[in-house]
């Protein structure tokens, strides 16, 4: 039965177009570094071989500037084909306005409760029992990169977790190297996130994002992190913060800094770079502390079209994303983790493997932030994160007050 109702829908939605039926599919997204430039060229050639045409919608900056672009032409009556998104809460009000395309059956057709993993992702999709978007990778943001070459050029032993990194600041700052870079924005808020998952663990995380409890913000667990990071401020003053993410792992990567705290997709840097895992540079999950993954990731929707012709065509793309072929291709290239786990990884470099081993055989997986608190609320922690590291005279204890006060407005 099920062999009979994926050929029926593939038959009637997503079959491949005959000669002379492409169709142009305009797929937003915010992938403009060169490792996510590589990694989103691998869907647009996939796609196209389908007699079809990625017509690239490159939004320039960080998902914070194109997501509101993005649901502003959608509720605006000038949707996109296809558009990447984050799991969680930000298409919850395109869905209820009936803006997002149904794509239930292609799910159902392909099985892709049982061949993608975890289940939260494909949850995230899921609205009352209906699939709007479908997972493309697994992203986790608890990863602290190190450049082997300065440590070993200045007789060290590069760090295994983030704690040996804050012990060896201030010799690598005499040797005139960045202890930790740092960009502005949500990167602060993204190194913060991280540092309390590793000093407070991923139960007390989920406890204060998930459950608001607010006995643990406010205690002794959470005021060691603040501390932790009033240490690290000292190391990255908002002169020495740079724009974009990209930029603070550039410097890691020039031997200019030794160390950044950022998500998976910073091993695209790497590779772009050319340089190998392991032996030029560290990928250190859970920042060397206790290894985790959060399950964040990217997602692609696909807004309603009353032209049949787009409606096949992103139908066609949603099947292409998650075929075997194109969910290595593209992975390897993102950094990201694929969702399927029946694909040929030989090529997998060192940190994937540490990602794949964490996400196979542990059960220090969790939700990410976005998919346990909203995204007002998160933009405010941000803020707060934000200002107390370009702050120095901002004490440990006020900021976790504050911290304290939104998690406590935020509504569940």
């Amino acid at each position: 039965m099920k062999a009979f109702t994926m050929a029926a829908v593939l038959a009637a939605t997503v079959a491949l177009p005959s000669v002379g039926m492409a169709t142009d599919l305009e797929v937003t997204h915010w992938w403009t570094s060169g490792g996510e430039a590589a990694a989103v060229a691998e869907f647009a050639k996939a796609f196209d071989a389908t007699g079809n045409h990625w017509v690239d919608g490159a939004i320039a900056g960080s998902g914070d500037v194109a997501r509101p672009i993005i649901i502003s032409r959608i509720m605006g009556g000038n949707p996109m084909g296809a558009t990447q998104l984050n799991p969680g809460k930000d298409a919850d009000d395109l869905i209820a306005a009936g803006l997002m395309q149904d794509i239930t059956d292609l799910a159902t057709a392909e099985d892709w409760a049982h061949i993608l993993r975890p289940a939260s992702q494909l949850e995230s999709c899921t609205k009352d029992g209906k699939v709007y978007c479908v997972p493309v990778n697994l992203h986790s943001a608890q990863w602290m990169w190190t450049n082997r070459k300065v440590f070993t050029d200045l007789g060290m032993e590069p760090p295994k977790d983030i704690n040996e990194l804050i012990a060896d600041a201030p010799a690598l700052e005499k040797a005139g190297i960045q202890p930790l870079s740092l960009a502005q924005g949500w990167p602060v808020g993204l190194m913060v996130n991280d540092i309390l998952v590793a000093q407070a663990g991923v139960d007390n995380f989920v406890k204060v994002y998930k459950d608001r409890d607010l006995t643990i913000a406010g205690g002794p667990e959470f005021a060691k992190i603040f501390e932790t990071l009033a240490s690290i401020r000292q190391y990255t003053p908002a002169d020495k913060m740079v724009p974009q993410w990209n930029e603070a792992v550039g410097l890691v990567i020039q031997g200019k800094a030794a160390a950044n705290i950022m998500g998976d997709w910073a091993g695209g840097e790497f590779q772009v770079a050319k340089m190998v895992a392991g032996t030029d540079y560290d990928c250190l999950p859970g920042l060397g502390v206790t290894p985790v993954l959060n399950t964040g990731g990217d997602v692609f929707y696909f807004p309603k079209s009353a032209d049949p012709a787009i409606t096949k065509a992103q139908l066609e793309l949603a099947h292409t994303l998650v075929t075997k072929e194109v969910q290595v291709a593209f992975n390897l290239k993102k950094g990201s983790l694929p969702m399927r786990a029946d694909v040929d990884l030989s090529a997998a470099n060192d940190c994937m493997k540490k990602g794949l081993e964490i996400l196979d055989h542990s059960s220090a997986v969790f939700p990410n932030d976005i998919q346990m608190i909203d995204r007002d609320s998160l933009n405010q922690i941000n803020d707060l994160f934000t200002e107390f590291m370009a702050n120095p005279d901002m004490a440990a204890a006020d900021a976790q007050a504050k911290f304290v006060a939104i998690i406590e407005a935020a509504p569940k």
